[in-house]
């Protein structure tokens, strides 16, 4: 009998690759496979998904893009230190950290940087390729998890859409974890079509959207009447810094205030306000508050408080999508992936909003990736 081949091993190319959700990522998918902590919080590894032919935790490589030059050693220390990993983890991955800070590469446009939006993505495609080929990979996917950026105003690329881009370009599958433009640039629009890809996004839903996409359905089907929903979010780290910008703020938003609309069936007055508080760092808070009718129009009110720490709640949901998308690249599917709208504020393709019907379809999208080898 000849000895079965070893798995395929997969790339995964991050763009923000020395963030605090990539190095969670890096940290954490080392510190389950040596079977230092369980999976908590990977959907992947649970019982639906069994059989599904999912890349395992181990066969995964890490790469990526930044435009910041801190080691990830260094990052995870000063994760532990703020208490986002758990004490003593870094040093306990230290190699995986050192492998995969190895394989990042100078990100763009960096100030002062000559060249066009066609170098960049040339440059950055040839990266992800040279990544592919060096580590004889079956296949690679692309996850932004960079800090988010304002919404272009004219027809120059963004940066995310020039990583996006170059994605296309290397023949990668690509998930856009944050509310930046990415692939849904128009100038886009032939080349996505064209490539024959699968995508994912956009923005992952971990905190306040999260409840909002729960909450609003359960009002919707109770029949009682939302008169205002007003939110309040209060963050640190970088991504407290970029959405300090009221237009990163605003791109931001609009994903969760589309929640609300499409689970209520109307937008309902009040706004979300996101507020930058360095000490902080990755901890964030946000407040919601529900004005609602009962019965008889007896006024009541609903106000929740989730308090997180954004990476750790991120870091496995990035997890999941590359493993399901490098899957789905492999099975042939192609074009935007509805049914992982289970993990986005504003997903790609058509699907539900509710947290509930999403889930289903994200069942139903594992059955169909178990069998696509029957």
């Amino acid at each position: 009998m000849s000895a079965s081949l070893p798995p395929a091993r997969v790339g995964v190319w991050l763009i923000g690759a020395r963030g605090s959700v990539a190095t969670t990522v890096v940290a954490g998918c080392a510190a389950v496979t040596a079977g230092l902590h369980p999976p908590t919080g990977m959907v992947t590894e649970t019982a639906p998904f069994a059989g599904c032919g999912l890349p395992g935790l181990p066969s995964l490589v890490f790469g990526g893009h930044d435009t910041l030059s801190c080691p990830l050693p260094k990052r995870a220390e000063a994760l532990a230190a703020g208490g986002v990993l758990p004490h003593g983890l870094p040093s306990a991955v230290a190699a995986e950290l050192t492998a995969a800070d190895r394989e990042i590469r100078a990100g763009g446009p960096l100030p002062g940087d000559t060249r066009d939006p066609e170098d960049l993505v040339t440059a950055f495609a040839s990266d992800i390729q040279d990544f592919v080929h060096r580590h004889g990979l079956a296949r690679a996917v692309v996850v932004n998890v960079a800090s988010t950026e304002p919404a272009p105003t004219g027809r120059d690329l963004p940066a995310s859409s020039l990583y996006a881009a170059a994605a296309l370009r290397a023949g990668c599958p690509y998930v856009n974890f944050t509310p930046s433009t990415g692939l849904q640039h128009p100038a886009l629009a032939r080349a996505v079509q064209s490539s024959g890809l699968p995508y994912a996004g956009r923005d992952g839903k971990t905190g306040q959207t999260l409840l909002r996409s729960v909450l609003g359905p359960m009002f919707a089907q109770r029949a009682l009447a939302v008169r205002a929903w007003s939110g309040t979010n209060l963050l640190g780290g970088g991504d407290g810094a970029a959405l300090a910008d009221p237009a990163a703020a605003a791109a931001k938003n609009a994903g969760k205030e589309r929640v609300l609309a499409d689970t209520l069936g109307t937008a309902p007055e009040g706004q979300v306000h996101i507020d930058d508080v360095p000490a902080l760092g990755d901890w964030k808070t946000a407040w919601d508050h529900i004005a609602f009718d009962g019965f008889l129009g007896a006024r009541m009110v609903l106000q929740t408080t989730w308090q997180g720490c954004d990476s750790a709640l991120a870091a496995p949901l990035v997890l999941d999508l590359a493993r399901l998308t490098a899957r789905a690249h492999e099975a042939g599917l192609t074009g935007p992936l509805a049914g992982l709208g289970f993990y986005f504020k504003d997903p790609v393709g058509q699907g539900p909003s509710a947290l509930g019907e999403q889930y289903a379809a994200l069942v139903r999208f594992a059955r169909r990736l178990r069998e696509s080898d029957r």
